[in-house]
């Protein structure tokens, strides 16, 4: 009897399929590869494996024993039954997401500090003004809440602006590779919040951290802070955020959004001081993010097939 991998990874590169597919040879397993749920549904009732990011797949898949999402989030599988019975082990890719992530945190924060949304309305009406006063990253204050990967690349590119004050936020208030100026445990956030020039978020959505920056802590905040989530959109109280927006008071930009797509006639769209991006900071368009999934997902196969601990195991019960 076959024993298959199945992966539903849209734009999956050609060499990244033949990686896939040695390590499954390697270990007897058949490797099978789709675009959508859809087109893997004759297959699906037979796989042990699955490398995909739809919660159908856990739905259509009886003889799953492992599932890894190429995402880091797991909102869409929390729920199903087969990983909270634990007949099935769920992992995500966690680790792979950091560098695109940054380099759109210090893209974005650039943006705002530089005045570059509204010089490009001056420009696009074909007018000339080079006297909006700027601000630099140097000498910030900058707190960061959430230093895993995506905390700690942020971190390494932000050093380049030296001097500044890095201030991470985690649960158990450790300093990962020592990047960090200080550390706040979570339940202490707002110890830092009055001392934040620009604020980082990359938490992920879970019980625990939704509504973790409300309208309280949002007003400890000093006027002008830039506020930038690429977490999720949960973890701010998007209506209170927008009316400090609109107060002029503070600064944000969003990659994540209370619900998303963002509904057309949501006000947010219009909201000043604001720059929306569409969810795109961790998106799978960097081809080094899909080979760095594809390292993250080779290394649990080895472990796996050989009866070694996952690395990257999702504990379902918190979220992450």
């Amino acid at each position: 009897m076959r024993r298959y991998l199945i992966t539903v990874i849209p734009g999956l590169a050609d060499n990244e399929k033949d990686k896939i597919r040695a390590v499954s040879e390697q270990y007897g397993l058949t490797a099978r590869f789709y675009t959508s749920p859809e087109e893997a549904a004759l297959v699906l009732p037979e796989a042990e494996i699955v490398f995909g990011q739809s919660g159908e797949l856990a739905d259509h898949a009886p003889a799953l024993k492992w599932l890894c999402t190429p995402s880091a989030g797991i909102n869409q599988f929390s729920r199903k039954k087969v990983f909270i019975t634990g007949q099935a082990v769920l992992t995500n890719s966690s680790g792979a997401y950091g560098v695109t992530i940054s380099e759109h945190v210090i893209m974005v924060l650039l943006e705002i500090l530089r005045r570059q949304p509204e010089y490009t309305q001056i420009v696009s009406k074909r007018e000339w003004v080079r006297s909006l006063p700027i601000r630099s990253i140097r000498d910030s204050n900058i707190t960061l809440v959430g230093t895993g990967d995506i905390g700690q690349e942020t971190a390494v590119r932000l050093r380049s602006f030296t001097p500044l004050r890095l201030t991470g936020v985690n649960r158990r208030g450790d300093n990962p590779g020592g990047l960090f100026d200080r550390i706040v445990k979570s339940i202490d956030l707002e110890i830092a919040l009055p001392e934040t020039d620009i604020l980082i978020l990359s938490l992920p959505g879970t019980p625990d951290t939704e509504g973790m920056l409300g309208e309280k802590q949002l007003a400890m905040l000093p006027d002008g802070t830039v506020v930038i989530n690429v977490g999720r959109g949960t973890v701010i109280r998007q209506s209170a955020l927008e009316k400090e927006l609109r107060k002029g008071r503070l600064y944000a930009a969003l990659d994540v959004f209370e619900k998303e797509p963002i509904p057309e006639e949501d006000p947010i769209w219009s909201c000043p001081n604001l720059l929306i991006t569409p969810h795109i900071a961790g998106n799978m368009t960097l081809p080094y993010t899909v080979r760095r999934i594809t390292e993250l997902f080779l290394e649990d196969l080895h472990n796996y097939c050989e009866g070694r601990p996952l690395k990257r195991q999702v504990n379902i019960k918190q979220g992450y």
